[in-house]
């Protein structure tokens, strides 16, 4: 990573409420092509979220805590705060000295910008404020949020008026959090109604409908030099799971998280 940064742009795209088992079915059964076209082998990596919720897990990874492969470790982060005794710190980690992550890579001359979408980005009041503060622009509107049909594409319009907008020598950072998979997402399904409510079959239409508009995005990010891209859900969330409904809980279905990253290589 520390050829990486300060050489590429880089690309954060939570997938928010992602489930790992959905994820996994999905791109098994040729669902998701644009995305399984970038993950490594074209399946996702089973790891483990560092909260359970939005505001925990965004919180941890803007501090270089992304999620944790799920086997045995430990494992070497991408990104790493400096203070002794880390066991999780490599040669190949960028090391920063900074309390996080957005504004190491702002000192290191990247233009950081958010483009939020669940409510913990709304900058509509004192705590929707703190995780777009971390950036130097941040973008929230209604049509990002989950109570949005089109909310991903109107985030993806968003991240390409950002590029085209920037000098082509600015090195970028975007953050985008996707809302279509949280609740609401019965909308997302052809013949689902308010009444029926979200499912697993809800949610995984919203995950193909994320991906048919996801190759925007990765061409909009690749289209001045090479992107180093992360994608990985915060956390997953509960569809009467053992008796479960929803996230911010110790359950499975919550805590394990699908997770890629690769290169975006620009026109030749």
């Amino acid at each position: 990573m520390n050829e990486v940064v300060g050489r590429d742009d880089l690309l954060l795209l939570t997938l928010d409420t992602l489930r790992h088992d959905v994820a996994v079915e999905l791109a098994a059964a040729g669902r998701l092509p644009h995305l399984t076209a970038h993950l490594p082998g074209g399946t996702w990596e089973k790891r483990h979220a560092p909260g359970n919720f939005t505001y925990a897990s965004h919180q941890a990874m803007f501090a270089g805590f992304l999620p944790t492969p799920a086997g045995p470790g430990p494992h070497p982060r991408l990104f790493a705060a400096r203070f002794a005794g880390s066991e999780t710190t490599a040669d190949r980690t960028f090391v920063f000295e900074t309390p996080d992550l957005v504004s190491a890579l702002a000192a290191r001359g990247y233009r950081t910008v958010c483009i939020g979408g669940v409510g913990f980005f709304n900058k509509q009041g004192a705590l929707g404020d703190v995780l777009p503060g971390y950036f130097q622009e941040s973008h929230w509107e209604p049509e990002f949020s989950v109570a949005s049909p089109t909310s991903f594409e109107a985030q993806v319009a968003r991240a390409e008026k950002t590029v085209a907008e920037l000098p082509r020598q600015q090195r970028l950072f975007l953050f985008l959090n996707a809302s279509a998979l949280h609740q609401p997402n019965w909308f997302h399904l052809p013949g689902a109604t308010r009444e029926t409510g979200d499912s697993r079959r809800t949610h995984a239409a919203a995950l193909e409908y994320i991906d048919r508009h996801v190759g925007r995005l990765f061409s909009a990010m690749s289209s001045r030099r090479r992107c180093f891209a992360i994608v990985c859900s915060d956390h997953g969330t509960a569809y009467g799971d053992d008796g479960y409904t929803g996230h911010r809980l110790g359950h499975e279905s919550v805590w394990t998280v699908p997770y890629g990253h690769f290169f975006l290589e620009p026109p030749t």
